[in-house]
């Protein structure tokens, strides 16, 4: 293909939209945290759907850094809508969001503008008019760019979005170790086994003896309990679809209705019985990026919850540290706490009386948070309930049995996968390419449009998430940022990289990208990059 033809396609391929149909959902907007579809509103802005109290990469040794800092070398990795047929959501309406970072660094607060919103919410051609690609050209254009020695071992997968079919591959059978790409498998299983809008509660019922209550975990780690004004994800102010529930606005809950029964001192104990097995990941030590798995903890059990570190400390008991802020919480509400909160002796009572509650973000919304910021935490805690609504016990490898369970009855073929954990923290875990691409595939499907948040939660190339710092001037790939929609992934020596693209043609792509190496894992990264960018430059027929 000639260059001016390649040029001709490359811009007709990005005025048709950045992010291609699949990938673009009714009402999506660009945001500092990735690209979040408004919802429509609800009664009481709450969903119908609950769970947890309603419901009954690393590097050496296996860490991903958080935060949506990017990836780095030494021993931290990366922490790295519903399809509608482009016509809005009721009271959907797009807002104008803070600039994200410039691409490849620098000053995080300088001003850039973002992709426009015309491009951004273009569709894109993925009907007959758009060609596929063809083996060979795949072959010939990324040919250079996999001869790169800073990918090591090189394993590959690119299939067509619409309706999954492998493109061209080398090495797309075998498995190859995730890291954090295993977060596409956890929330493709999720989403197909629990609804979207379902919310996951916090809530504070009545003890069994007078005077006592219990706090209840319900699985949301993104429970907060910092001021409104003070939460941010990934670095930016969040807005009344992403804010996370408050742990004062609880307090203040439970206040009121104990002092409507005439009750202002109280015993506390906490209910901590939706999970199950060792709490404790299996690479857990002081610094890993993950605390202990359990249903109660707040602000993801951050020793500082304003960390913007891409390994934040974690406390060693987030139940305990969450029932003593909650405590006092409640002695600013004039509510005396007698001694300290301790676990309770048993689960509260499905039909205790109910003194305050609060509802995370949607699912959906989780996931896309999980996803752009590759949030260890959450992804462990969305695979619970994705064990829970398999009817498996919400432990580590109960998780791993419902997510490999659900992929299968989804299709998806899973030889030679392994999987032990729900973040990728697990070095054990192994993954082929292929199996990769499918599952990007599933959430694009017309099939399966509850799967789309896995798709609108992908950090944006130069923009977003674990991507803000990549495709930069010096990365060979700038030309791509904005193009770009992929799962970053890192472990000591492993570098994964799983997205969409749309090529010069606009045509929809998935695509898979896994190496070993003992490059720098900058320059492997670098490496990864251009060949995505390559797959946008082309139309490779």
């Amino acid at each position: 293909m000639g260059a001016g033809v390649g040029a001709a396609r490359r811009r007709r391929g990005t005025a048709a939209g950045l992010f291609g149909t699949a990938l673009l959902v009714a009402g999506t907007v660009l945001t500092s945290g990735g690209a979040y579809a408004q919802p429509a509103p609800t009664p009481g802005g709450h969903s119908t759907a609950r769970a947890g109290g309603d419901q009954g990469d690393r590097d050496d040794q296996g860490r991903d850094d958080q935060g949506g800092q990017g990836e780095h070398d030494g021993r931290k990795g990366d922490q790295d809508r519903d399809k509608d047929k482009g016509r809005p959501r009721p009271g959907a309406s797009p807002t104008r969001r803070a600039e994200p970072p410039a691409p490849g660094g620098g000053d995080p607060t300088a001003a850039r503008p973002a992709p426009a919103a015309a491009a951004v919410l273009a569709t894109a051609q993925t009907g007959p008019e758009a060609a596929l690609p063809t083996t060979q050209g795949l072959q010939q254009a990324l040919a250079a760019a996999l001869a790169d020695r800073n990918l090591g071992t090189v394993t590959l997968a690119v299939a067509d979005a619409a309706g999954g079919q492998l493109l061209y591959g080398s090495g797309e059978n075998t498995a190859a170790t995730p890291a954090s790409t295993t977060k596409l498998a956890t929330c493709v299983a999720a989403l197909s086994l629990v609804p979207g809008d379902t919310r996951l509660t916090t809530r504070v019922v009545k003890g069994t003896t007078p005077g006592s209550i219990t706090l209840v975990g319900g699985g949301d780690p993104t429970l907060t309990a910092l001021p409104a004004d003070q939460v941010q994800i990934g670095g930016q102010p969040t807005d009344p679809d992403t804010a996370p529930a408050s742990l004062d606005a609880l307090a203040r809950q439970t206040a009121a209705a104990l002092k409507a029964a005439g009750t202002t001192t109280v015993t506390l104990d906490y209910d901590v019985s939706l999970y199950s097995g060792n709490p404790l990941h299996k690479f857990h030590d002081d610094d890993t990026n993950i605390a202990p798995v359990v249903p109660l903890m707040v602000d993801e059990g951050k020793v500082d919850p304003k960390s913007r570190e891409e390994a934040p400390k974690r406390v060693a008991d987030p139940a305990a540290s969450a029932a003593e802020a909650f405590t006092g919480l409640l002695r600013a509400q004039g509510v005396t706490v007698e001694g300290r909160a301790k676990p309770a002796a048993a689960p509260a009572a499905a039909d205790a009386p109910l003194l305050g509650r609060v509802d995370s973000p949607t699912i959906a919304r989780l996931v896309e948070r999980l996803l752009t910021t590759s949030d260890n935490q959450l992804a462990e805690a969305v695979a619970r309930q994705a064990a829970l609504a398999a009817h498996q016990p919400a432990s580590f490898e109960g998780a791993a049995a419902a997510v490999t369970q659900e992929l299968s009855k989804l299709g998806v073929p899973m030889a030679g996968v392994t999987l032990n954990d729900g973040s990728g923290l697990h070095t054990g875990n192994g993954i082929p390419p292929a199996v990769l691409v499918r599952l990007l595939a599933l959430a694009a499907s017309d099939q399966h449009p509850a799967l789309r948040p896995v798709l609108t939660g992908l950090p944006v190339a130069g923009f977003t998430g674990t991507l803000a710092k990549r495709y930069g001037s010096a990365s060979g790939a700038a030309d791509a940022a904005g193009l770009i929609r992929a799962k970053t992934g890192s472990l000591s020596g492993v570098n994964t990289l799983a997205g969409t693209v749309v090529d010069a043609d606009g045509r929809l792509l998935v695509f898979a990208v896994m190496t070993r190496s003992p490059a720098l894992a900058d320059s492997t990264r670098a490496a990864m990059d251009r060949i995505a960018a390559r797959l946008a430059t082309c139309g490779c027929h």
